[in-house]
C-alpha cells in the first residue's frame, strides 16, 4: 500500500513539474546547492588539514572546496547556473562520446558497430546539452518525465 502511496505521489509530482518545469528545476538546484557547498567546506577544511603533510595536495583540496562552495551558492541563488552546468557535462560527455565512436568506427575490428552508437548518441547528447544550456525549462521536463515514468514503473511493479 505504500509502494501505491509514492507511486501516485510521484506521479502528480511529475505532471505538475511537467505543467510548470521552473518549479521542478529550483528544488533540485536548491538540494544539489547545499550538497555542493558541504562538499566544498569538506574540501576546504581537509585541505586545510593536509597542509601539513603535502602542500601541494592541500593547495589543490582548497582550490577545488573555494570551487565548489562557489558553486553550491551559485546553485542556491541562481537555478539557472545549475542548469547550464547540467548543460554543459552533458555536452562534453557527448563530445568524449563522438571521438570514442569516430575512434571506434576507424580501427578494425568488432567494435565498429559500437563505434557507429557512441556517435549517435554523442549527438544526441550534444543536442540536449545544447537545449539545457540555453533554457532551463527543459531541464524541468526531463525531470518531470523522470518522476512520472518513475510514479508509472512503481506503480506497475510487482513485488
Amino acid at each position: 500500500m505504500q509502494k501505491m502511496g509514492s507511486a501516485i505521489i510521484l506521479i502528480i509530482l511529475g505532471l505538475i513539474v511537467l505543467a510548470f518545469p521552473l518549479l521542478g528545476v529550483v528544488p533540485v538546484a536548491v538540494i544539489s546547492g547545499f550538497l555542493v557547498l558541504i562538499l566544498g567546506l569538506g574540501l576546504l577544511f581537509g585541505g586545510i588539514a593536509e597542509m601539513g603533510e603535502s602542500a601541494g595536495l592541500g593547495i589543490l583540496e582548497i582550490i577545488l572546496g573555494i570551487i565548489a562552495l562557489i558553486l553550491g551558492i551559485g546553485f542556491i541563488f541562481n537555478p539557472a547556473l545549475f542548469s547550464f552546468v547540467a548543460g554543459l557535462i552533458v555536452y562534453l560527455v557527448g563530445i568524449f562520446l563522438i571521438i570514442v565512436g569516430i575512434v571506434g568506427i576507424v580501427t578494425k575490428g568488432d567494435s565498429r558497430w559500437n563505434g557507429v552508437i557512441a556517435l549517435i548518441i554523442g549527438i544526441l547528447y550534444i543536442i540536449v546539452g545544447t537545449l539545457f544550456a540555453k533554457n532551463p525549462e527543459y531541464l524541468g521536463i526531463l525531470i518531470g518525465l523522470w518522476l512520472l515514468i518513475m510514479g508509472i514503473m512503481m506503480l506497475f511493479q510487482r513485488d
